[in-house]
């Protein structure tokens, strides 16, 4: 241990406070032994310090900060030495804002299409995704601060996130769920990590022994710091074996106390705790270095400038049909849609920062050079109908020569705490489309949202641009995709399936009331569209541009692959290029193709430029079951260089010697998997698989309601009290929504609703605490006035604890 000699110093009680936080943002201090607290902050495009004090829960308002694209927008650049460049500006106003520790990057995969914090999540695949978030790490802690690598693991959804037990296979795991944070781990050598809300396999995943320390501890050599996602603690005492150093908020000393009673009744080992305090005061120590030089403000117009660099180089360019775009000059363009006006650049939730400067469309024209006859909003954007904004679009559209329409989807649909219900465009918009083809065809649609839509209406626009959530600059930025100043160089991070139905998740997303189960196994996104031969509407990795490239002279040897790029077009621009590897074998089931290297590459017009994409341990690897680690199964593979996962432009194939491990599975056990058609999976296959039965997905209702039960199931509780809570809640929910407060109806859901009843003491701060909470699940449980009678009898010990002089009344 580092801090051996300073831990011995302290009281067992010492220890203890340490291992929750101050208030819902600080970390304990201990004063006399000079240790100071630390500041956490939501940061994962922008920090979000509340300019409320820190004792304050909720989501306030931030002190402002530069609002960079979000996760999901700068995945579509593909650009990991632009990743590092958002890191370091974020560790920089970190560092202003006396920041210690940023919350984020989040690297949770895009399993399905209606998640609704995938705009903060950078792709469907771990190896993109954990390569933008060790770049995002070592551009953070560049600074002295750390970062914060969340959540880990198996979150995939916000419905339920709070009690859902995600049933998944072990191989399925490793390959796809924890591939993005072991690179986060071991080459962004990330200082902290946040625990999930969601069991894992039926085991809470602060508290899961074999995710933290077999596998994050012991696999990866992890030593750093777990902190628990924001009233995540279920058992404070089996997180603490489990290596979960930092439970927050703060629960008013509650659990410290639990620790102090484990370890004297010997429970728990001291030495257990000695090392996650020895963990945590490493974490202290480090990020405050960086306070200890003169305060510095950060340059807010530079630090906006590279918020529009980023932005113009994760914009995509999906469809350019006539080369409408660039715009021509002189062309009069209408200007149509709400997002134009107020424009949409982040989402929802804990992630809202508070931007220094904020681009709007109208704004911006003057120095594009692009002619703008007029605006009209043409939609409500919240959607309702409005035939009044339609025909008054329609009028100016007759009057342009081109018509630049702004769609997307509302800041309350895409929500921390809340899944979509549809991957569609409100019908609103597609109604004003509609009408607006009937005057004027040329038609460029400019999407706004950080996931993926459908789009049914794509044969009636000529240009489409998606700019996803572009932060605070990213109005401007589109501007200059459009006027030619900026060619267009964004790839998806995601497919675009055609309907929502095609998805491989559809039949199991969000899954049952307790669990949900990840029938599909290694089949999400690309892998399961490329191996079932499901058409979609645009593949992983797909974007246009203003020029054209050519691939050859593919050389392949043991160690990496070689190739030309040659720039045929004229217009300079960046090309991502693409590795994907396929394996011939059919002993074991497979992807037919996995992305396993890239790299962005600037050429100018007529130029080429050779490019080298090197092998490395994770290029030919696959978890073996039986012997539990990262085999190399000896086999032909296919090397594929793409222009996207379905544009494939070199191939080439590879002899690879493997490792010798036995096979781990009956094929004729598993048919379904060896097609790769996953999306309807019997339960006796999928058994098979995890190699154990499914738990039950229902909650058990002749039980009485426990801890880990959540408020919504109190429409089956005992008490009538209960019960008449819960549909007071879908009123009031029901009721926000219909007068158009969405946002405080979002809340209700997220805080309320999903929130489980071990939540109302982890997430007040100590003014509720279990024994109280017992006492709300005995009125729930239909004994009101006992119930009633201990609520309030443990409220007076609270009180009577924290200020034993004085008397408690009421």
């Amino acid at each position: 241990m580092k801090y051996k000699e300073l831990i011995a110093e302290m009281t067992l009680e010492e220890k203890a406070s340490l291992m929750s936080g101050k208030d819902f943002w600080q970390t304990q201090d201990i004063e006399r032994l000079g240790i100071n607290s630390i500041f956490l902050a939501d940061g994962p495009h922008g920090i979000r310090k509340q300019a409320v004090a820190a004792d304050k829960l909720g989501l306030n308002a931030g002190r402002p900060a530069t609002c960079y694209p979000t996760a999901a927008t700068v995945a579509n650049s593909w650009n990991t030495e632009l990743g590092e460049k958002v890191g370091e500006y974020l560790g920089e106003e970190a560092i202003a804002q006396k920041v210690n520790v940023l919350l984020g990057p989040g690297v949770n995969m895009k399993r399905n299409p209606l998640c609704g914090r995938n705009f903060e999540y950078f792709s469907e695949d771990p190896y993109l995704a954990g390569k933008m978030a060790a770049s995002y790490i070592r551009g953070i802690q560049s600074y002295g601060v750390a970062a914060c690598v969340k959540h880990f693991a198996a979150n995939n959804q916000e419905e339920r996130r709070m009690s859902i037990d995600t049933i998944v296979d072990e191989r399925t795991l490793r390959e796809i769920y924890l591939t993005a944070f072991e690179i986060a781990v071991k080459e962004g050598k990330t200082k902290s990590i946040m625990s999930s809300y969601n069991r894992l396999n039926g085991t809470y995943t602060n508290e899961n022994q074999h995710l933290m320390n077999e596998i994050l501890r012991g696999e990866w050599g992890y030593k750093g710091v777990v902190i628990t996602d924001w009233g995540g603690t279920n058992d404070r005492l089996a997180g603490l074996l489990a290596g979960n150093e930092l439970e927050m908020p703060t629960t008013g000393g509650e659990t410290d106390q639990e620790i102090v009673e484990a370890i004297k009744s010997g429970r728990i080992n001291e030495e257990v705790l000695d090392e996650c305090v020895d963990r945590l005061l490493d974490l202290i120590f480090t990020t405050e270095k960086p306070f200890r030089r003169p305060h510095v403000e950060f340059d807010v117009e530079r630090h906006h400038r590279v918020s529009q660099k980023v932005a113009e180089e994760s914009i995509v360019l999906l469809k350019n049909e006539g080369n409408i775009l660039p715009l021509k000059f002189g062309k009069k363009v209408a200007v149509i849609g709400d997002f134009a006006k107020d424009a949409r650049y982040q989402g929802a939730g804990s992630s809202i920062v508070n931007p220094t400067i904020l681009d709007h469309t109208m704004d911006c024209f003057e120095e594009s050079g692009i002619v703008s006859i007029g605006f009209e909003p043409g939609f409500e954007r919240y959607g309702k109908k409005n035939q009044k904004k339609i025909d008054e679009a329609c009028e100016l559209a007759k009057k342009a020569d081109v018509i630049l329409l702004y769609l997307g989807l509302d800041e309350a649909t895409e929500a921390e705490g809340l899944d979509r219900h549809s991957m569609k465009i409100p019908e609103n918009q597609i109604e004003l489309l509609d009408a607006l083809h009937e005057v004027n065809q040329n038609i460029i649609v400019i999407l706004s949202c950080g996931s993926a839509v459908e789009m049914p209406w794509i044969s009636k626009v000529r240009g489409l641009l998606h700019g996803y959530l572009g932060g605070q600059a990213g109005a401007r930025a589109i501007l200059r995709v459009m006027s030619g100043d900026v060619n267009p160089s964004g790839k998806l991070a995601e497919t675009y399936p055609l309907r929502y139905e095609d998805s491989p998740s559809f039949h199991h997303f969000p899954g049952n009331e307790a669990s949900v189960e990840y029938r599909e196994g290694l089949f999400i996104g690309y892998r399961y569209y490329d191996t079932a031969d499901v058409n979609v509407l645009f593949p992983f990795g797909y974007g246009l541009s203003y020029t054209t490239f050519e691939y050859s002279d593919l050389q392949i040897n043991k160690n990496s692959v070689s190739f030309r790029v040659t720039n045929t077009g004229d217009t300079a621009g960046m090309e991502i290029v693409q590795l994907y590897i396929g394996c011939h074998s059919k002993d074991i089931f497979r992807p037919k193709k996995e992305l396993k290297g890239f790299e962005k590459i600037f050429i100018n017009a007529g130029e080429s430029k050779m490019v080298t994409i090197p092998f490395d341990e994770k290029t030919f690897r696959y978890f073996n079951v039986q012997t539990n680690q990262w085999e190399i199964e000896a086999a032909e593979y296919s090397i594929m260089i793409g222009s996207s996962s379905a544009d494939i432009r070199l191939l080439g194939t590879l002899y690879k010697e493997g490792t010798g491990a036995p096979i781990p599975y009956e094929k004729e056990k598993l048919p379904t998997y060896y097609t790769g058609k996953t999306n309807k999976i019997s339960e006796e296959e999928f058994e098979t698989l995890l190699g154990r039965k499914v738990p039950v997905s229902t909650w058990d209702r002749s039980k009485p309601l426990g801890y880990n039960d959540i408020i919504a199931q109190c429409q089956y509780a005992k008490g009538g009290l209960a019960r008449i809570g819960y549909y007071l809640i879908v009123f009031a929910h029901w009721y926000l929504r219909k007068v158009g407060r969405r946002d405080a109806a979002n809340l209700i859901m997220m805080s309320i609703y999903h929130l489980p009843f071990r939540g109302i003491a982890r997430m007040t701060g100590g003014v509720v605490n279990m024994p109280m909470v017992d006492g709300i699940l005995m009125i729930a449980n239909g004994h009101f006035f006992k119930g009633f009678s201990h609520f309030l009898r443990e409220r007076r010990k609270l009180l009577k604890s924290r200020n034993p002089k004085s008397e408690v009344v009421g």
